[in-house]
């Protein structure tokens, strides 16, 4: 791959470009993309112009530029997160429906846990999730729960790591943590009273793929009152194995009897009966450069 002067591929820096974009930068004009991603000015009105080209990035009439949406059109195309959470909404609906408050989906993405998906009542308790948005992992109910199943060298590095105090509650001691993880794999749940909100309390169950991993955290984020928290332990953990079924027969062996329908949509689409049936067959235009 071709190199910058300054060793830096061509990939490396559009890689800077994308992450400059956050959940609370989402218009960025060159000067702040030039700033954020510590390229060089021309160097970013370079390959900015490249990716607006590619559809990559969308060109706003104010000359901001936010991320285009042939990237989240490439991105639902795999079968990780985005497959995860298409099989997992079905039953992050069900939960909601009976909550009535958040119900959200989380992956361990580094040190932290990046939410797939957050449904919410307008009248819910306060959340500081946000679709794509990270919470450190010893802060929120559903990091806890990937945390707490994660290697012993992984967690190491964690407690070693800064433990961001949102309010009195929240976990900041190591010896702390560990004791707390221990717990959780005990339990086999987690339970956040006011880690990142006073009035907010968030509870998690893991949810298991292939081979028994932990794939991800499903969590509700409820008030912190003194309403019974085992009643949605129990909700969560029928909708984590209804998950871990769907998942299961997703990535099954196509002539296995236990196997969803669908042929190779049914890792990326979770669809009526009849229409992962049709799906395989269905007819399809060729489209130039896709």
């Amino acid at each position: 791959m071709a190199r910058s002067s300054g060793g830096r591929s061509a990939l490396s820096r559009v890689m800077q470009v994308f992450t400059a974009f956050d959940v609370d930068a989402v218009f960025l004009n060159i000067s702040q993309l030039s700033v954020r991603s510590g390229l060089p000015l021309a160097t970013t009105h370079r390959i900015v112009a490249e990716m607006e080209d590619f559809g990559l990035l969308e060109r706003q009439p104010d000359k901001t530029y936010r991320l285009g949406v042939r990237l989240w059109e490439i991105a639902c195309r795999t079968p990780g997160a985005l497959g995860l959470r298409e099989i997992a909404m079905p039953h992050l609906q069900s939960v909601q429906s009976r909550v009535r408050q958040h119900t959200q989906l989380g992956i361990l993405e580094g040190q932290e846990v990046l939410f797939l998906e957050r449904l919410s009542a307008r009248d819910a308790v306060v959340n500081v999730t946000l679709v794509g948005g990270r919470l450190p992992l010893h802060a929120s109910s559903s990091g806890l729960v990937l945390l707490a199943h994660a290697d012993d060298e992984f967690q190491h590095d964690v407690f070693s790591g800064e433990l961001f105090r949102y309010t009195e509650q929240t976990v900041q001691s190591p010896d702390a943590l560990r004791r707390l993880l221990q717990k959780i794999r005990r339990d086999g749940f987690a339970i956040g009273n006011g880690f990142i909100h006073p009035d907010a309390r968030g509870i998690a169950v893991p949810v298991r793929g292939v081979n028994d991993t932990i794939v991800a955290g499903l969590s509700v984020v409820v008030p912190n009152d003194d309403a019974p928290t085992l009643p949605l332990v129990r909700l969560l953990q029928g909708a984590s194995a209804a998950i871990t079924q769907d998942l299961l027969a997703a990535y099954t062996p196509p002539n296995d009897p236990q196997s969803a329908p669908g042929g190779r949509f049914r890792q990326l689409v979770s669809s009526s009966a009849d229409s992962m049936e049709y799906l395989p067959t269905a007819p399809r235009p060729t489209r130039a450069g896709r």
